[in-house]
């Protein structure tokens, strides 16, 4: 059952950055005996593939805080988090240690389905309120939104790693603003279709 938590606080985290789950996984698994990466996995504790995530966390950092330029960012990670969900969640033995399901080791791209459902699930609101948050504080939001989601990915990673049974905690209190983003978008969508309904002037 941890081994599910950790694949699903990594594949969480992985929806609101792409790369911080896969650096944490790739570096704990070079540096300690932590993270054991299974057959056919190896290739991210690759330190050459470590720099190039690096560099790519690095420019995700940048974009996701400038306004409107986020919004083009989160288009283009609608392909890239689902897909880091899905190598995390598999790559961490979740899926083949899912409550000790025979059927899930001998069917491991659920792993993957799973992974990508979760991250996508969570990129999906994050891409859908960052609008709106812009909107709403003229783009000064962006970047403080974007650095709370950054340090919330850094410590979903950590903790679904080494403390997994917290993961359930973490996902509770990252249900509280998820809830009031959708409050949040819905009223504002609501606002825009209110206010094309009434005539100019």
């Amino acid at each position: 059952m941890l081994a599910a938590l950790t694949g699903l606080g990594l594949s969480t985290a992985a929806g609101l950055n792409a790369y911080i789950p896969l650096l944490v996984v790739g570096v704990l698994a070079n540096l300690t005996d932590t993270v054991r990466l299974p057959d056919g996995y190896s290739w991210l504790s690759n330190w050459g593939v470590l720099a190039v995530l690096a560099v790519l966390l690095i420019a995700e950092m940048v974009l996701d805080k400038v306004p409107a330029v986020d919004s083009v960012n989160d288009a283009i990670q609608t392909v890239v988090r689902p897909a880091s969900g899905g190598v995390v969640f598999s790559a961490t033995n979740a899926a083949a240690e899912f409550e000790n399901s025979t059927w899930m080791t001998e069917h491991p791209w659920a792993g993957w389905l799973l992974g990508i459902v979760v991250a996508l699930a969570v990129h999906a609101i994050k891409a859908t309120a960052r609008p709106v948050i812009n909107a709403g504080t003229a783009g000064v939001g962006a970047p403080v939104v974007s650095t709370a989601e950054d340090a919330g990915a850094l410590g979903m990673s950590l903790i679904a790693v080494f403390v997994p049974v917290l993961v359930i905690v973490a996902l509770l209190l990252l249900a509280v603003p998820a809830w009031w983003l959708i409050r949040r978008v819905r009223r504002f969508r609501a606002r825009r279709r209110a206010a094309r309904g009434h005539p100019p002037g």
